[in-house]
């Protein structure tokens, strides 16, 4: 296995965690402004406030993307383990 090998399977794996991970980091950011703007305007200075949208509009997004997010995972799983007598030998 050359450091070649080692950088390219590194840098597939944090893209797939990027991929994975952005429908929810976005969600939670655009959640998290739009509560923030409301308690600014209102005044109302409540934290558990911005957690319970968050918490939903991060549910409701895992069950839209959750498909697309699994058969990502799942070909990129199993694009290692095939790869893995190319890596060995």
């Amino acid at each position: 296995m050359t450091p070649e090998m080692v950088m390219t399977l590194s840098h597939e794996a944090m893209y797939v965690a990027l991929l994975l991970a952005a429908p929810l980091l976005l969600v939670a950011l655009v959640v998290g402004l739009v509560v923030s703007l409301f308690q600014a305007a209102t005044q109302i200075n409540e934290s558990t406030l911005s957690f319970i949208p968050k918490l939903a509009a991060i549910a409701v997004t895992l069950v839209i993307a959750g498909p697309w997010m699994l058969t990502t995972m799942l070909d990129y799983m199993h694009r290692i383990f095939t790869s893995i007598p190319q890596l060995a030998g």
